[in-house]
């Protein structure tokens, strides 16, 4: 996702074993106009002792990635719609696709898709939990919070598995920080995951700039495939669209769809920038990935005649 002409939006995604678990934008005020009342007009509340001013790393940071979606825009990506006529698929196609994003990784060894080994999800409750670095304004915390709840609440019911939002509990931390809240994620992350190896605290301290967003979801050493821990960051730099989609495609993918092709269509499982949410066709893979007929940890060739069976079965066509 996200790949476009910056070449951006690398998602990456990997199984972590316990071992491995355990914007700033600127709110400038105007100069008012002189005013004729002998009434004082209201001082506008002081920033508060802790307000920093964005880097200029930040800065722009925020102002490429707003030419970037722009420009994605207008090359008629980042669609919202969802796919139509002329993004068909079958219950075939549907099982193929299924497949190629629950069984594969395309960061596995990092060389290329490999097997992952086994179907992996999460038999207990997910919980989602925001957190923010300092530098994001209370504006936008509550739009990203109000976001991020409907959509827990929105695949909690796709899939038929415990999802909600949390406040302060929870298993699934979705961190919102800009260049500037380095030091905030460092602690968060170490915290989190304290096992977490030097370089892949690094990747969450500092993203390079083709990263938009990523995710480390992941299980025990004695059912790596059973997820209790996942951890997403997501640029506090991007403009709304683009952080909407990145909350979208981590979370979605941290619930144990794994990769990004681009066989998969229409969906936000690639990186062609063509979709910026959930796509009903995404719905039927996660709706599969969560269906009792699978086991977690099943292989890829066990799976396939039930994968096959699901799919026409999630598409309302007979058995």
């Amino acid at each position: 996702m996200m790949q476009g002409a910056a070449q951006a939006g690398l998602r990456a995604i990997a199984p972590l074993m316990m071992a491995a678990l355990a914007g700033a934008a600127l709110t400038g005020c105007l100069p008012s106009s002189p005013g004729t009342s002998l009434v004082p007009e209201q001082r506008p509340a002081a920033l508060p002792a802790s307000y920093q001013p964005p880097s200029v790393e930040s800065a722009e940071l925020r102002n490429y990635f707003r030419v970037l979606q722009q420009d994605l825009l207008t090359r008629g990506l980042l669609r919202t719609d969802g796919g139509g006529p002329e993004t068909p698929y079958d219950a075939d196609d549907l099982a193929e696709h299924f497949e190629e994003i629950a069984f594969y990784n395309e960061y596995a060894g990092r060389s290329g898709s490999a097997l992952t080994g086994g179907l992996s999800r999460w038999s207990g409750p997910v919980k989602l939990v925001a957190d923010f670095g300092p530098s994001v304004p209370p504006s936008q915390r509550q739009r990203d919070l109000s976001v991020l709840s409907a959509y827990g609440a929105r695949l909690s019911r796709v899939t038929g598995h415990n999802i909600s939002t949390s406040a302060r509990q929870g298993n699934f931390h979705v961190i919102f920080a800009g260049a500037d809240d380095r030091a905030y994620v460092a602690e968060k992350v170490r915290d989190l995951l304290p096992n977490l190896s030097d370089n892949d605290l690094q990747l969450f301290v500092n993203l390079p700039r083709s990263h938009y967003c990523f995710v480390l979801a992941g299980g025990p050493p004695d059912a790596p495939f059973d997820y209790i821990r996942g951890v997403a960051l997501i640029r506090a730099e991007h403009p709304d669209l683009v952080r909407d989609s990145c909350i979208h495609e981590e979370v979605a993918q941290g619930l144990g769809l794994l990769n990004d092709s681009p066989k998969v269509r229409p969906s936000i499982f690639n990186d062609d920038d063509e979709f910026a949410y959930l796509t009903s066709h995404d719905e039927l893979l996660l709706k599969m990935l969560y269906d009792p007929r699978l086991r977690t940890g099943m292989g890829a060739e066990e799976a396939r005649p039930i994968i096959h069976i699901i799919a026409r079965d999630v598409m309302g066509l007979p058995l």
